[in-house]
């Protein structure tokens, strides 16, 4: 048996540019507020990614018809007419739960799967399930599933007791054809909501307040099919930004918002790093610098951004000195502390803080990558391990970064995705027998 790993050498320092894909985090609500209208969508800047791949499964398991073709998706929604989201495709993707809104919304009813995605930390339905109830739906959970159903939504106020992105999607996914004025407060401003207000508004939506934490929305009775541009992936280009610190070297990111990163940016600066925006480029300049661990704490958009946060923590680890970084999004997203300990890191964990004690002396080991950001973490710091790194459960990173292999060769490393043999249950029993023997 074999699975598929990374194999991560030690690198030099990384030089060089490289192009940030579009962002994954916007084009899974572009890609559901299709459904709300019959007709031909177009969604241009999308990588190539399993999660894209799963709500393209989903979308034509409710009948549309779904092509990838390099960075533009083409979606036909106009013989889509099913309500059900079924396990096995939601399971695999948190996000699958967008198209509750827009199903709702559009036809009335919708029956979806509780999601699945990655494996830390409670990340309740709840704010979803109260705003469609807001707008007068009747909602129920058995055997697994949101089932719900309504006549034409009705126009309301909804206020969000946290600020929740996906949350805030799936109400202005279910808004937009309600019957009257629905108006959200405490509602996300993370430039993916920015980039769903968008196209909305093109398909003939009345949105306002986007950039704002209150959004009212006048509904409408129908809406149509739009063409938008995905914004860059600002967690993408951050990884790359750290990357280039963790290294010392000189990389810039093309493509990009800076706006969208101002956080990460204020806190590289912080380190020691030089850093230089464009209009649509980021270069970080840590070459023969000495950088200094800086404590972070996340929070919602524009403070930094928790999926950024384990990226960070291999940074700090890198640095000699003492840092914290505090989790106020997700407070138990510190899996991948396990596995950076694994190669030499001096991190303690207590309630949502990490303290990290850095050492610039880590040595490569097998790890696991829990999840998508995790084994982003890895990566980077199995770049300056000594020896190799071995990554398993790539698949996680597979879910989010496009030609990751590919894009770090252009800085000058040399990431290998390999085939490694698996262990059986009889060869791990005959060692362990004979140590108990």
């Amino acid at each position: 048996m074999m699975k598929e790993i990374y194999q991560v050498p030690t690198s030099q320092s990384l030089q060089g540019d490289v192009i940030i894909s579009g962002a994954k985090n916007a084009v899974l609500p572009l890609m559901a507020a299709t459904l709300l209208c019959r007709g031909i969508s177009i969604i241009n800047n999308v990588p190539q990614l399993d999660d894209v791949n799963t709500m393209a499964e989903v979308l034509r398991y409710l009948g549309a018809k779904v092509e990838h073709q390099n960075s533009s998706l083409t979606i036909d929604t106009r013989e889509c007419d099913g309500y059900q989201a079924p396990y096995h495709l939601v399971t695999k993707m948190r996000a699958s739960i967008y198209v509750l809104g827009p199903l709702l919304a559009r036809l009335g009813q919708a029956s979806v799967a509780l999601p699945g995605g990655c494996a830390w930390g409670p990340r309740p339905v709840d704010l979803h399930i109260a705003g469609m109830q807001a707008l007068s739906a009747k909602v129920e959970l058995s055997h697994g599933n949101i089932h719900a159903h309504a006549g034409r939504l009705q126009g309301a106020d909804f206020t969000f007791s946290i600020s929740s992105v996906g949350a805030t999607v799936n109400l202005l996914l279910a808004s937009v054809l309600a019957d009257g004025t629905t108006r959200l407060f405490n509602a996300a401003i993370e430039p993916e909501i920015d980039n769903l207000v968008d196209q909305l508004n093109a398909m003939g939506a009345q949105i306002f307040g986007k950039g704002t934490s209150t959004l009212v929305i006048e509904g409408v009775t129908e809406l149509k099919a739009a063409t938008i541009d995905a914004i860059p992936d600002r967690i993408e280009a951050g990884t790359y930004l750290i990357a280039g610190a963790i290294t010392q070297g000189k990389v810039t990111v093309k493509q990009v918002q800076p706006a969208h990163l101002t956080a990460l940016i204020d806190s590289l600066t912080a380190t020691g790093t030089l850093i230089c925006c464009e209009d649509d480029s980021i270069t970080i300049d840590a070459q023969q610098r000495a950088l200094q661990p800086i404590s972070i704490k996340t929070g919602p958009y524009p403070l930094f951004a928790t999926d950024l946060q384990p990226q960070w923590m291999a940074l700090c680890v890198s640095l000699t000195g003492v840092s914290q970084v505090t989790d106020t999004i997700y407070p138990d997203r510190f899996q991948h502390v396990a596995e950076l300990c694994r190669l030499g890191a001096n991190i303690r964990v207590k309630g949502n803080t990490a303290c990290i004690i850095g050492t610039p002396n880590l040595s490569g080991a097998p790890v696991k990558a829990s999840d998508l950001r995790a084994g982003a973490a890895l990566i980077l710091a199995g770049l300056i391990a000594s020896d190799y790194t071995e990554i398993s459960d790539i698949h996680h990173l597979d879910r989010g970064y496009q030609n990751l292999i590919g894009k770090f060769a252009t800085l000058g490393a040399t990431i290998k995705r390999s085939h490694h043999p698996v262990a059986t249950n009889q060869a791990i029993a005959a060692p362990l027998l004979s140590l108990c023997g």
